[in-house]
């Protein structure tokens, strides 16, 4: 069955349902005050045997893209499990396309995303994405909260 996960994110501090499943519901919302104009498509909206979620982001930022770092946090039932930092853009020789995007400009990006990483258990997870224009994590360009609620096991 093809199920498609597609929303845009405007309005910061409203939670909005993005896919219902029988194993997996999703809803989203900005975790800063500012707007952004961003959109993610994903395909399938479930999370049993999937080896490939197949992603498009567009994505026009607020500020120039020249320095990206991204912090990834992830809760399952209220507990932390992961604290994950990347480099994206340090400025010279980037490998990715976000890079040297300018402020205004509007960046679409197909990728794919590997599913069998990861067993997902059955519960909440809430997963936090903030990217920074700066080492000092002073400077967020964007802060989103994905509320993830897998019904069953994987196992």
């Amino acid at each position: 069955m093809f199920e498609l996960i597609f929303f845009i994110l405007l309005t910061p501090g409203v939670s909005e349902f993005l896919c219902m499943s029988p194993d997996l519901e999703m809803s989203y919302t900005f975790c800063d005050s500012t707007t952004s104009n961003f959109m993610f498509n994903l395909t399938p909206c479930n999370i049993m045997n999937i080896d490939v979620w197949n992603a498009t982001l567009k994505w026009i930022p607020r500020s120039d893209i020249t320095f990206l770092e991204v912090v990834f946090n992830i809760w399952y039932d209220g507990a932390r499990v992961l604290h994950w930092k990347e480099l994206l853009c340090s400025g010279t020789d980037d490998e990715y396309s976000v890079c040297e995007t300018l402020k205004g400009e509007t960046l679409v990006e197909e990728f794919n995303i590997k599913g069998s990483r990861t067993n997902f258990p059955k519960g909440n997870y809430s997963v936090v994405i903030q990217g920074f224009s700066d080492g000092s994590e002073n400077n967020m360009v964007i802060c989103l909260n994905f509320t993830m609620i897998v019904k069953q096991d994987v196992y």
